[in-house]
């Protein structure tokens, strides 16, 4: 009977511990910042990204900052009309050349932005 309630206690203390551990933890949330779409834009006009890492960070709504989801699905477009599924495991680069040249500008435009967020003093 001792080793019964032994046994009981314990389950009872690892089963209670995982619900209160479980209660306590929260779900992780994965928030895109301005750097994570520059590094992916610099890996996509380097060639050296492909369709699944694009899909995983552009194909991820943003909602902490309206720009950057603007930001977001203008390279979502991009790929959509000058993107070819496929071509990066052909060894041909994700977009044509009019998109890596649209690509290479919101690059730009987004680069020149966070610069300036960055310097402007936090109040």
């Amino acid at each position: 009977m001792a080793l019964y309630l032994i046994v009981f206690l314990v389950c009872l203390l690892v089963i209670g511990s995982m619900v209160v551990l479980l209660m306590l933890s929260r779900t992780p949330r994965y928030r895109t910042e301005p750097e994570h779409l520059l590094a992916l834009f610099d890996q996509a006009l380097e060639s050296r990204v492909d369709e699944t890492k694009w899909n995983a960070i552009v194909g991820y709504p943003i909602r902490h900052d309206d720009y950057l989801e603007g930001v977001r699905r203008r390279a979502q477009r991009l790929m959509d009309e000058h993107g070819r599924h496929g071509r990066v495991a052909r060894g041909k680069p994700l977009l044509d050349d009019e998109g890596r040249a649209e690509l290479s500008a919101l690059r730009d435009h987004l680069a020149a932005r966070t610069e300036i967020r960055r310097r402007q003093p936090v109040e």
